[in-house]
């Protein structure tokens, strides 16, 4: 209005062309103002940070497998939304296994790094990190030679800081480490923790339970779910995990040596105890007609079997071991890997004395748990009766049979799918107590979608905490140099054409009032 009323008083006052041209100017000042401001507060141009990646190397017992991760760099309640954009099969045995030449150790990791190279920007190198978990059978190497265990971390470690990503970290993870982020895995890929809103944000779904998790690798098994607020925490299987501003009451247990591998380790060893004088022994979980020799170390070099070491134990003796298929025989015997004696008839224990609350809702099983129902031809969901039913179905096979039943046949794994069958029942039925009510409730799985489940992408969520998210970059249409120089300018000039036209007003004004105290004066005379 007042603007309205300068402009109305100088077109009636003003006729002067000063005053004209300070209006015109003024009014251009002001309409360049409001532009330049309109144009760079609304056509501002938001440009969000591209994807962040990481990679993990899961270094298990058997295998080392490389995964390459990736997620957007603004998070979500501080914890990143991360995917599995790549995975690579590091080919040869467990990093274990290089004890005695530990600088071959990364020598394996050559190809797949070569593919991780090629799939990740090279203007991201720089800025992914790398990070290696090594599992139980780098545990068992660390409780058997220290020194050997160091030395090929430090020979990994050496490998990666030539490689152009960011190392960070090659350690050896707990048990209950591993057990906790596999938890973390399946309920991620689930969708227990994250889901898409129709505004296609990520929210927390509103009463969503959480799925327990199970895990079977070569050296140790774990089995972790979400217990009941009344647990106490007075024992150390019971943790408090936060993600994405959510805290759960878990329970974990790692059982060391009750990996497959190390399981069977186990059973042989037994078996050889039954027999001393023998050289060739029958193993009622072999397929009939199957023979098979080992040198005593391989049975009796892990630390897993060191105390059934025979008096006279001599690594290079060999052993014979011919298959019988006798699936009752193999189920009583493979229970004696079992102290179930040891809970004393306590409800809350699983085995060998180990605190378990009650197992209750969904479980995933996945590793050795899936890949052994997948020989059976059984995957997700389905009942004891048809695990049972399956089991002595493949047990009584010969031999030769198998290669008609797996999809895909391997001597090393095919020959031990019965054991594997008998275990696996009495470590979750005998052991963790699951029902033949409850047993549908596990579902056991390979991966949820593209993403397979296991403790490394776990492991990279709670990583994901420590890494700072970054801001958008926001792009203006103007520099902000440019912008606010111009708006300084025409401000300026704005301010002093006003100045200017109240200037003149206020003349003109003390003009008129002198002519009119002038004519009153020649009226008066």
């Amino acid at each position: 209005m007042c603007l309205l009323g300068f402009l109305i008083l100088g077109l009636k006052v003003l006729s002067r062309t000063p005053a004209i041209i300070a209006l015109v100017v003024l009014f251009l000042s002001i309409v360049v103002l409001m532009a330049i401001t309109l144009i760079q507060t609304h056509q501002k141009e938001v440009l969000f940070p591209g994807p962040k990646y990481g990679i993990v190397l899961d270094a298990g017992s058997s295998r080392t497998t490389i995964y390459v991760y990736q997620w957007p760099a603004e998070k979500a309640n501080n914890t990143g939304v991360v995917s599995q954009s790549f995975k690579c099969n590091v080919k040869g045995s467990g990093i274990s296994n290089y004890a005695e030449n530990p600088q071959d150790a990364p020598k394996a990791f050559e190809d797949c790094m070569q593919k991780v190279k090629g799939h990740i920007p090279v203007s991201l190198h720089g800025s992914t990190c790398v990070y290696l978990g090594a599992t139980a059978g780098m545990r068992l190497l660390r409780l058997q030679n220290e020194t050997a265990a160091n030395e090929v971390l430090e020979s990994i470690e050496n490998y990666f800081k030539s490689q152009p990503f960011d190392f960070r970290d090659a350690q050896i993870i707990s048990g209950q480490e591993e057990g906790i982020y596999g938890w973390i895995t399946a309920n991620y890929l689930m969708g227990n923790f994250l889901e898409k809103s129709l505004w296609h944000m990520w929210v927390h779904p509103s009463g969503k339970e959480t799925t327990g998790a199970l895990d079977l690798g070569g050296a140790s098994t774990q089995i972790s779910f979400a217990a009941e607020e009344k647990v106490g925490l007075n024992t150390s299987d019971i943790m408090k995990v936060t993600l994405y501003g959510y805290e759960y009451t878990l329970y974990t247990h790692s059982f060391q040596c009750y990996g497959r591998n190390e399981a069977e380790k186990r059973f042989l060893a037994t078996l050889l105890q039954d027999y001393t004088t023998e050289t060739t022994l029958t193993n009622p979980c072999y397929p009939q007609n199957y023979i098979t020799t080992f040198t005593e170390a391989q049975v009796f070099g892990s630390l897993c079997t060191e105390d059934l070491r025979p008096e006279r134990y001599n690594p290079n003796n060999t052993i014979t071991f011919e298959g019988t298929g006798d699936p009752s025989l193999c189920r009583e015997k493979v229970a004696s890997l079992f102290n179930f004696s040891a809970c004393h008839d306590h409800e809350a224990c699983s085995f060998d004395g180990v605190y378990q609350p009650r197992v209750k809702g969904s479980f995933v099983a996945f590793a050795g748990f899936y890949y052994t129902a997948n020989a059976f031809n059984l995957s997700g969901s389905f009942s004891l009766h048809a695990f049972n039913l399956s089991t002595w179905n493949f047990c009584s096979k010969n031999w030769n049979q198998l290669p008609l039943l797996l999809p895909q046949f391997d001597e090393q794994y095919a020959r031990s799918y019965c054991f594997s069958a008998h275990y696996i029942y009495h470590l979750l039925v005998s052991g963790y107590k699951f029902t033949e009510e409850s047993w549908p409730q596990i579902h056991f799985k390979k991966e949820v979608g593209n993403s397979s489940i296991a403790w490394s992408l776990g492991y990279m969520l709670s990583l994901t905490n420590q890494i700072p998210a970054e801001s958008p970059l926001i792009r203006l249409p103007i520099k902000p140099s440019a912008f606010v120089g111009t708006l300084a300018f025409f401000a300026a000039v704005a301010l002093l054409c006003l100045t200017y036209l109240v200037y003149l007003c206020v003349l003109s004004r003390n003009q008129r009032r002198s002519q009119h105290a002038l004519d009153n004066m020649v009226d008066s005379e």
